[in-house]
C-alpha cells in the first residue's frame, strides 16, 4: 500500500523574503512550514549574520512557541532562532560569521534546549559565555521536553585582490575544483552584480582584524575563512536534497555597533564595569556554572532594578543609593556624565547597552564599498559549491543601524544580483516597503 506522507512541494521560483527586523523572517518560515515547502521539524538553517541572533526571550514561557501570534510578539532580533529550536522545526545552524564578529567559539556545538521546569522558561546546555552571560545554561538533568540543536560556527574570509583577474572575475584554476561538482547557470560578471557601479575591482589588500587569519580562497590546506573550509562544514551537515533556510542578515557585509554613537568612550568603559561577567573556571563543574548563572541573573535583576528606578527618578538621593550596593558604585559617575549632555538620559537604552558589555564587545566595523565586493565575493564561491537553498530570508537591520543605512541599499541590491547569477529568476518580496515607520521603533535593540 502507498505511503499517505504528504510530498514536499517545491517553488517553482526561488522566494527571497526581505524584511527590516531580523525576528519578522520567523513568519515567513512558519508560511513555509504550513505549505510543505519546509519539513515541519529537523530544517536546517544557513545564517549569515555579524550577531549569532541566539539569545533566548528570558522570560518568555516555552509554551508560547505552540501560540504563533504570541510567540510573534514576544520575539527580537537577538532571540528569534532558539524558540524555533524549542518548537522542533529547526535542528541545525550553521552561523557564518565575518571575521570582526567572535561572539562565539569557532567549530561545532551540540546542545539541548528545553524548558525549564522551576521558571518555565527556554534554556540551553551549552556552557559556552554568549549563553552563560545572559543566564540561559541549565544542565540538560534539569530540562524538560528537550531538543537538539547541532551548531556550526564558521568564519568567512574575504576573497583576497591576489586570486582576481583585472576584470575582477576570480580566476578559472581557483573555483573550478569547486564548481565542477554542481553545475549551476553561469555568474554574471561582476559588473553586473552591482546597484549602480561594477564591483570594485580589488587592488589593495584587506586588512584583518589582528588575530584574523586572512586565507585565499583557493589555499589547498583548509585554512580558517577560506571557501574550502566553509564548503567543507556546510558539507558536513547539508546534503544534497535536503531543504534548507539560507538566511542573510546585510550586517554581515559591513557592520555598526549603534550604541557607540549614542555614549561617549567614557561612559562606554563605565557600563563595561558595571555589566562585566565573571565567568566559570575552564573546569567547571555543575555546581559551579549553575553558582555562575544564578549570579548573573542577580547582578542583570538589580541592574535593571536600578536604571528603571532611575526613570522614575535619577536624583542623588537615589543615584547614592544604588551606588551604595556591592559592585555598582560607577554608577554615580555614569548619571553624572549622561547628565551633563541630557538632562533626561533614557536609561532604558542605557541598560540596553549594557547587555552588550559583557564578555564580547557588539562587532563595529564599517566596511569600504571594496571590502563588503569581497565579501560578496566569498559567499557567491562558496553558495556556487553547495545545494539550492528552499527559501531565502533576508534582513536589512538599517532602522536600528546595525548595517549602516547609506550602505544597505547598495549591498541588498549586489546580493540579490549574486543570488540571482546561481539560481536563476528569484521571486523577492520586500516586506519592508509597506511598514510604518515610528521614531520609536528605529532604536536600537541589544543584538
Amino acid at each position: 500500500m502507498m505511503s499517505c506522507v504528504p510530498l514536499k512541494r517545491c517553488y517553482k521560483e526561488l522566494p527571497v523574503w526581505i524584511v527590516e527586523d531580523h525576528h519578522d523572517v520567523v513568519g515567513h518560515i512558519y508560511r513555509a512550514i504550513a505549505s510543505r515547502h519546509l519539513p515541519p521539524k529537523n530544517i536546517k538553517m544557513i545564517h549569515l549574520d555579524s550577531h549569532p541572533d541566539l539569545l533566548i526571550p528570558v522570560n518568555m514561557s516555552a509554551d508560547t512557541v505552540f501560540d504563533k501570534e504570541k510567540l510573534f510578539s514576544e520575539l527580537s532580533i537577538e532571540n528569534w532562532i532558539m524558540p524555533m529550536v524549542y518548537a522542533g522545526h529547526v535542528s541545525c545552524v550553521v552561523w557564518l560569521h565575518p571575521y570582526w564578529a567572535q561572539q562565539i567559539r569557532e567549530g561545532e556545538h551540540r546542545m539541548a534546549v528545553g524548558r525549564d521546569p522551576s521558571t518555565t522558561t527556554i534554556r540551553v546546555t551549552s556552557t559556552d559565555n554568549y549563553f552563560l552571560s545572559d543566564g540561559l545554561y541549565l544542565s540538560a538533568k534539569q530540562l524538560e521536553n528537550s531538543k537538539p540543536l547541532r551548531l556550526n560556527v564558521v568564519k568567512v574570509n574575504p576573497v583576497q585582490p591576489s586570486h582576481w583577474s583585472l576584470t575582477g572575475k576570480q580566476t578559472e584554476e581557483d573555483t573550478e575544483g569547486w564548481f565542477a561538482k554542481r553545475p549551476r547557470t553561469e555568474c554574471n560578471k561582476a559588473g553586473e552584480a552591482s546597484c549602480s557601479e561594477p564591483l570594485s575591482r580589488c587592488t589593495d589588500l584587506l586588512q584583518p582584524a589582528e588575530s584574523s587569519n586572512m586565507s585565499s580562497l583557493g589555499d589547498d590546506d583548509d585554512n580558517e575563512g577560506s571557501t574550502s573550509y566553509v564548503v567543507k562544514r556546510i558539507s558536513a551537515v547539508l546534503s544534497e536534497t535536503e531543504p534548507y533556510i539560507l538566511d542573510i542578515d546585510l550586517d554581515f557585509f559591513s557592520c555598526k555597533n549603534p550604541f557607540k554613537e549614542l555614549y561617549t568612550q567614557e561612559e562606554y568603559d563605565i557600563l563595561k564595569q558595571l555589566y562585566n561577567f565573571r565567568g566559570p573556571s575552564p573546569d567547571a563543574d555543575e555546581e559551579e556554572l549553575d553558582e555562575c548563572v544564578d549570579r548573573r541573573v542577580h547582578q542583570l535583576e538589580d541592574l535593571e532594578a536600578a536604571f528603571a528606578d532611575l526613570l522614575e527618578d535619577d536624583g542623588d538621593e537615589t543615584v547614592a543609593r544604588w551606588a551604595s550596593n556591592p559592585g555598582m558604585a560607577p554608577l554615580a559617575q555614569l548619571v553624572s556624565s549622561l547628565k551633563s549632555r541630557n538632562l533626561c538620559p533614557d536609561y532604558e537604552m542605557v541598560h540596553q547597552a549594557g547587555l552588550t558589555c559583557d564578555t564580547v564587545e557588539l562587532p563595529h566595523h564599517i566596511s569600504t564599498d571594496e571590502e563588503i565586493d569581497r565579501l560578496i565575493s566569498a559567499v557567491q564561491l562558496f553558495l556556487k559549491a553547495v545545494p539550492k537553498p528552499t527559501l531565502v530570508t533576508m534582513s536589512r537591520s538599517s532602522l536600528d543601524e546595525y548595517c549602516p543605512v547609506e550602505q544597505v541599499d547598495c549591498v541588498q541590491s549586489k546580493v540579490l544580483a549574486v543570488l540571482e547569477s546561481l539560481y536563476g529568476l528569484l521571486d523577492v518580496h520586500k516586506d519592508y516597503e509597506n511598514s510604518s515607520i515610528e521614531i520609536q521603533d528605529c532604536q536600537p535593540k541589544a543584538s
